[in-house]
């Protein structure tokens, strides 16, 4: 097996309780994502974590513990190593899942760009949910692997030259360069298909009515009302010059935000989650989604093509709207800071050491490098 590169991960986190709550505020949304909501559950164990009082604050490079601070402090969250032992197990879950077998070539595509590398972020932030809400690792990693293989179909449709015809991608030249855009298209069409059937099928140790709502939230994240919303208002905005913040926000809540919201999603409730949990992780996951790709905006035209892992400047080149150039470098910077924080008030009231890996995802997410 590859292993992850996370050379640009946080070397590791030291948690500390809070001495107070901050008040949160929502997440402006001119353009609602309208997912499924308040759906019944069939479990009848449903595990609800809002009674802890407290939420545990994950410390980056950007953070300083003040000398005044008198909590005590818990033992340290080694997030690089977690990443680390997370990423394997996905990666040894889909290696497993999409085997070389007939026909060779397609199989042989949807491996190159699902194996590539990358730092499965969103299939650990499912993993990450699941165990906060009381479950087991097994009960969500087929969910996981289907949140990448439908990340990585993402990936490679955009890679595409009727898309964004990018020549890199993780280092990497693009699926359509290596195999032809024939094979790379139909690789996605394979991708997606089949992480509706690895959830449908591999899924165990969770009951039917809740492996059908994880099917119903998948599915409405990334058609028409999700990603594909949020690549088409992208497609279609490129060389306007009227476009506003509601309107860059609709194409990143849906384009980015819907599949990082959903694999946070179906990690809860797989996990056995309560409605309400798994309500306050959609919101949690709803602000990290829109700060990755604000970050993103943000790397795109302050980083290199080496350091990206992929082509740099593209936003720019293709005349795309972008956090930066409606807001300015800086101000971009402070809107990411407000989402992290808003997104981590979200995890008050969870138990503290099981929100640690969350909490570092979203400090990773908004302070990454690449």
């Amino acid at each position: 097996m590859d292993s992850v590169n996370l050379g640009s991960l946080v070397q590791s986190y030291s948690i500390f309780n809070q001495a107070s709550r901050s008040k949160s505020s929502p997440l402006p949304r001119s353009f609602p994502l309208n997912p499924l909501k308040n759906l019944s559950s069939s479990t009848p164990q449903v595990r609800c974590f809002t009674s802890v009082p407290s939420i545990s604050s994950v410390l980056t490079k950007e953070d300083t513990v003040k000398e005044e601070e008198k909590e005590p402090q818990t033992p340290s969250f080694d997030f690089k190593s977690y990443m680390v032992h997370k990423a394997n197990s996905v990666n040894q879950a889909m290696d497993s899942a999409v085997s070389l077998r007939d026909p060779v070539k397609i199989h042989e595509a949807m491996r190159y760009s699902l194996l590539a590398g990358g730092k499965r972020v969103r299939p650990v932030l499912c993993l990450a949910a699941c165990d906060l809400v009381g479950g087991q690792e097994f009960m969500a990693m087929p969910a996981a692997c289907a949140v990448e293989m439908i990340h990585t179909m993402s990936l490679i449709h955009d890679d595409l030259p009727c898309m964004d015809n990018d020549d890199l991608r993780r280092g990497k030249p693009t699926n359509h360069k290596v195999f032809g855009e024939d094979i790379a298209v139909l690789a996605g069409d394979a991708l997606l298909a089949f992480s509706f059937e690895h959830i449908a099928v591999a899924t165990v140790g969770v009951t039917p009515g809740r492996i059908v709502r994880a099917v119903g939230e998948l599915a409405k994240s990334i058609g028409a009302e999700g990603l594909v919303a949020g690549q088409v208002v992208d497609i279609t905005s490129e060389g306007l010059t009227d476009v506003g913040l509601d309107h860059l926000e609709f194409i990143h809540v849906h384009k980015t935000a819907a599949l990082l919201e959903a694999a946070v999603v179906l990690g809860a409730i797989l996990g056995g989650g309560c409605d309400e949990d798994v309500e306050k992780l959609r919101k949690f996951a709803r602000n990290i989604g829109l700060l990755f790709q604000v970050v993103d905006d943000i790397l795109d035209v302050t980083m290199s093509s080496k350091e990206l892992g992929k082509t740099a400047g593209k936003d720019l080149v293709a005349d795309k709207v972008t956090y930066p150039k409606l807001m300015g470098i800086e101000k971009s910077r402070d809107f990411a800071e407000k989402l992290k924080n808003d997104a981590l008030e979200m995890l008050q009231g969870f138990d503290p050491e099981k929100s640690a890996p969350l909490i570092a995802l979203a400090n990773y997410i908004a302070y990454r490098q690449n």
